[in-house]
């Protein structure tokens, strides 16, 4: 992207997808309100960790392979969902059983966070949908190598919000610090995880650019951002 055209419009881009709500923001909020700010930001922490493997992969043409594999995208696509949902289920259960309930969930939070984000094809596909569209196949750079400077500029537009996010759900988390509601908010949470691991399996097998991605709601968008006058993208 020599002429600064195209970066505005991929900035712009960027920062828009980064303040829509996605599953990976509610995974964050949710262990936030359950297990406090430091578990917020440890989830943070592990989804940005996570989201470098699918940007390494689109780079290196993994995630072409995943699209191009049905089968294989919905074995990733189910054993993530099915990750979601036991995090979820122990989650519920760690407020009724005092025996789950004493580990302490920040020594595997940043654990879980990666295996989540890395689990999610459909991140993959949001890179390998939307990274295209700012590449010059003709520029100096290797292609790859522009697939790793984008990637990281989207992870970290998208980590700061998840930052927001995670401070948002502590001080709601500070505010029922005193009050009966914070017994259930690991039950609310831990429900929010299911449904999450629900709405995965759910979730169509083909990977054909249509569908939700594990960042914004809409991974699978076509993303135009002004294609046709830009004229940014390479064919």
């Amino acid at each position: 992207m020599a002429s600064p055209e195209p970066w505005i419009v991929f900035i712009v881009a960027t920062v828009t997808f980064a303040c829509m709500p996605g599953p990976a923001i509610l995974y964050m909020t949710a262990q936030t309100l359950a297990h406090g700010r430091r578990a917020g930001l440890l989830s943070a922490l592990g989804v940005h960790i996570g989201c470098y493997a699918h940007i390494v992969a689109a780079s290196i043409g993994l995630a072409s392979l995943i699209a191009s594999a049905p089968r294989v995208y919905a074995a990733i696509r189910l054993a993530g969902a099915a990750y979601l949902i036991w995090l979820g289920v122990m989650m519920v259960l760690g407020q009724c059983r005092p025996d789950i309930g004493r580990a302490a969930p920040q020594a595997t939070t940043l654990r879980d966070s990666i295996t989540v984000e890395v689990l999610n094809p459909k991140t993959a596909l949001f890179f390998l949908t939307f990274l295209p569209q700012f590449v010059e196949t003709g520029a100096a750079m290797p292609v790859w190598a522009q697939f790793l400077i984008l990637g990281l500029v989207v992870n970290i537009a998208f980590s700061a919000m998840d930052l927001v996010a995670v401070g948002c759900a502590a001080l709601i988390r500070d505010r029922l610090q005193s009050g009966p509601a914070l017994r259930i908010v690991p039950n609310v949470c831990g429900a929010i995880l299911i449904g999450l691991g629900i709405a995965l399996a759910a979730a169509q097998d083909a990977p054909s650019g249509a569908g939700t991605a594990g960042r914004p709601t809409s991974a699978g968008l076509k993303i135009k951002l002004e294609r046709e006058g830009a004229a940014h993208a390479p064919s």
